[in-house]
């Protein structure tokens, strides 16, 4: 089951996120390596909506950003161009409790976005990963999404760019 985020729920999401980070450091993969995301960064994701987790037993396995007003960071791409200029979702931090990998859940956050999309009649969902993180670009692919370049983030460090249509989901 997947639901929106809580404050009540941002220490154990901090958690997870230190898992990832210290896999990341012993996979020498140079992602959210520098202080990126933090405690802030969830509380904001939650405030503003966009936080999302999953759960088994009740208890927090995973943790998404989904925004549905798309994200500053896409507004330019190199190396290749987005599918359409139509508004779209993100996703973002996708993070699964250590003890629960290898199981498919990520796919699961990619299913509820599209979902959400639809819903809200947007019928487009982007991604971005680094380049070295090949798991997610694995999970990315595994999920229906197309590579379209390179984008920037904020901290100036670039990152692989994907675009996922919904073109049988138009009314």
């Amino acid at each position: 089951m997947i639901r929106k985020a809580k404050k009540a729920d941002a220490d154990i999401i901090n958690e997870l996120f230190k898992q990832a980070i210290n896999y990341f450091r012993l996979q020498k993969i140079d992602q959210w390596q520098h202080g990126y995301p933090d405690l802030i960064d969830i509380l904001d994701d939650i405030d503003n909506g966009c936080g999302y987790v999953q759960l088994s037993d009740d208890k927090i396995i995973g943790y998404s950003a989904i925004v549905l007003d798309g994200d500053p960071n896409y507004k330019k791409i190199y190396d290749g161009q987005w599918l359409n200029d139509e508004s779209y979702g993100a996703i973002h931090r996708i993070v699964i409790d250590e003890s629960c990998k290898g199981q498919g859940l990520a796919s699961n956050f990619f299913a509820y976005a599209k979902d959400l999309c639809i819903k809200n009649e947007i019928y487009n969902l982007r991604v971005d990963t680094h380049k070295d993180n090949h798991s997610m670009q694995h999970l990315i692919m595994k999920n229906g999404f197309t590579k379209c370049g390179i984008i920037y983030v904020e901290d100036g460090t670039p990152r692989y760019a994907y675009q996922n249509v919904f073109t049988d989901m138009k009314k």
